[in-house]
């Protein structure tokens, strides 16, 4: 009895008004309060390019978008986002988010040679650097790689020249390479990798160490920011940010 009482109590004190107290130069409520929001946000649209943000963005240019300020924020160098003005709650919505598909790059381990070889060739800008590795990767002798300095970079390898000669080269390191790493409207930015090897008696292992301490995502972001600017130079209602 004792506790349905209690309940009964505690239903009816939840249905009657708040009240405000002013005290202390404070504002204090006898109810726990939670704000309603002004308008329902719709959910993001999600794409794969800036192409396709782009598009987006001009399609929906002749709606009610002009009549505001918008932004486009590019987040990293895998992703941008397309939000409206702050609203009555101090909150914007995100239109659009456009999010980077690009392939899965090992860095800081070694992978066999032929693995490594591969991944060169499909996901990595093909320069004279990414020449020089496919060579050099391609033609070291099994069991002859060998640091023959203290630092921690250089090493040496016998390679093969020709059908049946050989001899020692340096390993190429530090190297300037371009991975696939942002958005491909974009050229890649470049950085320099250590360029490691290592082997035993059955096989030649390969492996990438970053080594630029991650300035190549500044370069990129900045790199979208002025793609965007470019296509989105006739439409006055959108600020690009990074």
């Amino acid at each position: 009895m004792e506790n349905g009482l209690k309940e009964a109590l505690a239903y009816a004190v939840g249905l009657a008004e708040p009240h405000t107290v002013d005290y202390a130069g404070g504002r204090f409520t006898d109810k726990q309060l939670s704000r309603i929001e002004c308008d329902v946000r719709a959910s993001a649209i999600h794409m794969k390019t800036l192409t396709g943000l782009v598009d987006y963005i001009k399609m929906m240019q002749a709606d009610t978008l002009r009549y505001d300020q918008w932004i486009v924020q590019v987040k990293s160098p895998v992703e941008v986002s397309f939000y409206s003005k702050l609203n009555e709650d101090r909150k914007r919505e995100a239109l659009a988010v456009a999010e980077a598909e690009l392939p899965s790059i090992r860095y800081n381990s070694f992978t066999e040679a032929e693995d490594f070889l591969i991944a060169l060739r499909s996901m990595f800008v093909q320069t004279e650097a990414t020449d020089l590795l496919l060579k050099f990767a391609g033609t070291v002798e099994i069991g002859s790689v060998q640091q023959y300095s203290d630092d921690g970079i250089s090493q040496k390898a016998t390679v093969k020249q020709g059908i049946s000669g050989k001899e020692e080269a340096i390993v190429p390191s530090p190297i300037a390479l371009a991975p696939f790493r942002t958005f491909m409207e974009i050229e890649q930015p470049e950085s320099e990798f250590i360029f490691r090897m290592k082997s035993d008696d059955r096989s030649v292992f390969c492996a990438l160490f970053e080594a630029d301490g991650g300035a190549w995502k500044n370069a990129a972001m900045q790199s979208i920011k002025q793609y965007l600017e470019e296509q989105l130079k006739d439409i006055d209602f959108v600020t690009v940010i990074a």
